[in-house]
């Protein structure tokens, strides 16, 4: 492994908050989670993850500082600080032992078993802690381990169009659809559904190793030949005949739901605007068990007979007095 220094790219005489920085920074840029394509990022993240472990332990920065273990927390010199090297008679005659202070037991390589601990040395050579002590504590963190696999990846998205007539979606009336591996389902429209709103069916996508992908739906609202949508409204122009709006009258009126009658006052102009309530389009975010609906604006057009003679004939020379373009001073 690289310097654990130049790895998290810090001085070695950078302080424990400038260590803990440059890690959480590159933790966060670096995690498997955030790049599931790039198997090269989880193993910079493993070598960040081992750099920090070491210097962040104040012993085992001191210890690599000094040259004794690598970057691996592995001891360069197994052996040093044990009293000399074997041989040379550097621990000196005990009572017992032989003249000239030569090593006294054969059975350890002429140390006695009280000479030496076992337990240290098993510690300098492989890093690790006694039961309960500091010197375990990167091991419990991962010290040392191999760098995580990559992350499956799920299956690929499949993405389906799904055609709305117009009426359907302005009641939010269920549509079903037929999915790549053969099933139908019901699928319920969200309220304020528009031309392009895109719907996701968890798991209904491509199996993989990681999982099955998701189901893209998207919705194309089919045009009306006289219904038009005004926001949380539709619209539509309802022609009327002269004597109905001369006399008054109930006409048929359609809606998206079904015809209704609606009652014509004697003497209506064109151009009058009736509101149905609650016979529009369902509104953004109402409940799917009872959702709300804005209205629906009715304009009234009066349209003469064909028979215009007919009509001049019944009016002989009456003249309307009504002077509806004074206001335009005309």
């Amino acid at each position: 492994m690289k310097d654990p220094y130049s790895t998290l790219g810090v001085s070695r005489k950078a302080s424990e908050k400038e260590i803990k920085s440059a890690y959480r920074k590159l933790a966060k840029e670096l995690h498997p989670d955030r790049n599931k394509d790039n198997p090269k990022a989880a193993e910079k993240f493993s070598d960040a993850t081992k750099a920090y472990d070491l210097l962040s332990d104040k012993d085992k920065r001191a210890q690599f500082d000094r040259g004794e273990i690598d970057a691996e927390g592995n001891p360069l010199n197994p052996f040093a600080g044990m009293g000399g090297g074997f041989g040379r008679g550097s621990y000196g005659a005990r009572p017992g032992g032989s003249a000239g202070g030569g090593f006294r037991d054969p059975e350890f390589g002429g140390l006695s078993p009280d000479d030496m601990d076992l337990g240290d040395l098993f510690e300098g050579l492989f890093g690790g802690g006694r039961a309960g002590g500091r010197g375990n504590s990167s091991a419990r963190r991962g010290f040392g381990q191999r760098p995580p696999p990559p992350p499956k990846r799920r299956g690929a998205d499949i993405q389906y169009r799904l055609a709305v007539p117009f009426v359907d979606a302005a009641s939010g009336k269920d549509q079903r659809i037929t999915l790549a591996d053969g099933k139908a389902i019901n699928l319920k429209l969200p309220g304020g559904v528009e031309d392009g709103t895109q719907m996701r069916l968890k798991g209904k996508g491509h199996e993989g190793p990681g999982g099955n992908g998701d189901g893209i739906v998207v919705v194309e609202i089919g045009s009306h030949p006289f219904f038009r949508r005004d926001g949380d409204n539709i619209r539509m122009d309802l022609p009327i005949t002269l004597d109905e709006a001369v006399r008054g009258a109930k006409v048929k009126c359609p809606t998206v739901d079904g015809p209704v009658m609606l009652t014509i006052k004697p003497g209506t102009d064109g151009g009058t605007v009736m509101r149905l309530k609650g016979k529009g389009w369902t509104k953004k975010g109402s409940k799917a068990d009872k959702p709300e609906r804005g209205d629906q604006l009715v304009t009234l057009e009066i349209q003469l007979p064909e028979d215009l003679d007919a009509l001049a004939e019944r009016l002989g020379d009456w003249v309307d007095p009504a002077k509806p373009r004074e206001k335009f001073g005309l």
